[in-house]
């Protein structure tokens, strides 16, 4: 029988007292946590909807919903170095990439048309991810985003239908003539891989 080197042998461990400061380094930075900031970014992103979705998870889990706004839209998004599209890019690629996501995915979808990015921007972030993380996950976000366009397509007709607007012929010559037919294309996608 050979033993384990006195090296990789299990150590006792003693609790040692260790004054919290001790472990902070003298020019470690400190992470920007903003919750007010937080709340005001995730309201920018997610509009009204996100009050309903907060409450439910927080009568679940009370203070996670707090906890999640706070860390995340005060914290990680409030970072330098990366415009607020680059990072809605990343969350599509990430969660797209992960799987088994597809309500958070659609959230993402709907905060980057929130934000300006087009149809087309967001189904090229999926599509290229097909080679890197496989076709399966690439057409379920495609599928995901093709129904997340149809719905905000469909909220966008009902708050047509009830503040009706006379179209100027500037208004006219903004609209994407293509948006019908990038819908129809997201169905005929959705048809082929069986959604």
């Amino acid at each position: 029988m050979t033993t384990a080197p006195e090296s990789l042998a299990p150590q006792s461990f003693a609790p040692e007292s260790l004054a919290p400061e001790s472990l902070v380094p003298a020019d470690l930075a400190p992470a920007p946590l903003d919750r007010e900031a937080g709340y005001a970014l995730l309201a920018d992103l997610a509009g009204p909807a996100a009050a309903s979705t907060l409450a439910g998870l927080d009568g679940l889990a009370p203070g996670f919903a707090d906890w999640i706004v706070t860390a995340l839209f005060g914290g990680t998004y409030q970072r330098p170095g990366l415009a607020l599209r680059d990072r809605q890019v990343a969350n599509l690629a990430a969660l797209t990439a992960l799987g088994g996501v597809e309500p958070q995915l659609a959230d993402h979808v709907r905060n980057s048309l929130r934000i300006g990015m087009t149809r087309e921007e967001i189904t090229e972030v999926i599509v290229h991810l097909a080679p890197y993380v496989g076709v399966p996950k690439a057409l379920a976000g495609l599928r995901v985003a093709t129904a997340t366009f149809a719905e905000a397509q469909q909220a966008q007709a009902v708050q047509t239908v009830e503040t009706p607007q006379a179209a100027s012929p500037a208004q006219d010559q903004d609209q994407d003539p293509d948006q019908d037919q990038d819908i129809a294309q997201g169905q005929d996608i959705q048809r082929e891989a069986g959604a």
